[in-house]
């Protein structure tokens, strides 16, 4: 089936809105032949009379629980037709009711909020839903793994028969050998921290700022959009791999970078600054650009995460003081610790991303566990 066979069988003012949205079947339909049919599959099952039955609605809150969005877990015509034949329904709702589903609770909010989609869909009021106080989910953790105790030690195929021995006399030395092993686990475990998750110890926000205070990550925009009402700012949905979803993001990059060269990228976030609003659509992140040396007229370009990277990747400075420690959950305006730390960022001959300590000139590269973030052209550039 393909889109356009799909949407016409969709009712006003759905139909309307999927066709904006889509730009008529050229946009956000999908880039695989396979995803554009599962697309296509998706909005016939918006056209149909019991999408809202009891069995559905159950059906699409498992469907959503650990994904974003429908298909391939990238913003597509099949959310905002669920969303259009939803609306009703949600719009009868009271807060139990919607408690009862969580994850599509959280995907017809995330949808109803896109910037693309409320300019598309005037005829769909914003639906009021009570998230801060929804109760908390109770996840239950899996239960341990029982290790299988192994009765015989372990003899490599090309090794000589071991002569026997008695119970007693092997278990010092197997438990020699498990000890030692416990032992390497450990200091492998405290080393691939680094890359992992910052120190359990939690931030403290006094003394001098320092580069590890600030909360980077890697970051995926899903979705794009100018701002209504000013000329110079980009609207992105960046996933940060975060359970609420993609966070929305207002960057001033329209005179610098294409929109055709930001969809779908791959970036460095800044995740824990003060929410602020921008021309009345409120920017819960910044976009880490490097601008060239010779300031804005010589360009501005995102700073690009190493080969290998996701989103909700970890980003952190190296250097003893910086890889373990853990970032603030918000930064204070007040004590201006991104505004002290930001003249420090910069790019290096090798255009890789780092930070010089004003006092000491030591350098400390900005990285995931998987390499070096880096600038694709700049070299002595500024980062902000």
């Amino acid at each position: 089936m393909s889109f356009q066979a799909a949407v016409v069988k969709l009712n006003s003012p759905v139909k309307e809105l999927v066709v904006a949205f889509a730009e008529n079947g050229t946009r956000h339909i999908g880039e695989a032949a396979k995803d554009q049919k599962e697309v296509a599959e998706w909005i016939d099952k918006a056209a149909q009379p019991d999408v809202t039955s009891e069995a559905n609605i159950q059906s699409l809150n498992t469907t959503l629980t650990p994904r974003t969005y429908i298909v391939n877990n990238t913003l597509s015509a099949a959310d905002v037709a669920i969303y259009g034949a939803l609306h009703p329904y949600f719009s009868k709702l009271q807060p139990p009711q919607y408690y009862a589903i969580p994850s599509l609770t959280r995907f017809f909010d995330h949808i109803q909020s896109l910037p693309s989609v409320r300019s598309f869909g005037t005829a769909f009021s914003t639906v009021v839903i009570d998230i801060e106080n929804a109760p908390a989910l109770e996840r239950k953790a899996e239960p341990p793994k029982k290790e299988k105790k192994s009765t015989t030690a372990t003899v490599p195929e090309n090794a000589a028969a071991p002569a026997l021995a008695s119970d007693a006399s092997t278990a010092p030395t197997q438990k020699a050998q498990k000890t030692e092993k416990k032992e390497k686990k450990k200091k492998e475990g405290s080393t691939e921290q680094s890359g992992k998750k910052a120190a359990n110890a939690p931030a403290v926000d006094d003394g001098e700022p320092v580069p590890s205070m600030i909360d980077l990550r890697i970051g995926k925009i899903v979705d794009i959009m100018k701002h209504p009402d000013a000329d110079s700012l980009y609207v992105e949905q960046i996933d940060f791999a975060e359970e609420t979803g993609p966070r929305t993001v207002v960057s001033g990059l329209v005179n610098y970078i294409p929109i055709e060269q930001m969809r779908d990228k791959l970036l460095v976030g800044v995740c824990n600054l003060k929410p602020a609003n921008m021309r009345g659509v409120k920017s819960f992140a910044m976009v880490l650009c490097a601008t060239s040396k010779d300031g804005k007229e010589g360009g501005i370009e995102l700073v690009r995460p190493p080969e290998g990277a996701k989103p909700g990747d970890r980003v952190y400075f190296e250097g003893a003081d910086f890889e373990n420690a853990q970032p603030l959950s918000q930064l204070n305006p007040k004590k201006k610790v991104f505004e002290t730390i930001q003249p420090g960022f910069t790019t290096l001959e090798t255009r890789e991303a780092a930070w010089v300590n004003p006092a000491t000139k030591s350098v400390h590269k900005i990285r995931t566990k998987d390499g070096v973030c880096i600038a694709p052209t700049f070299v002595g550039a500024s980062l902000s």
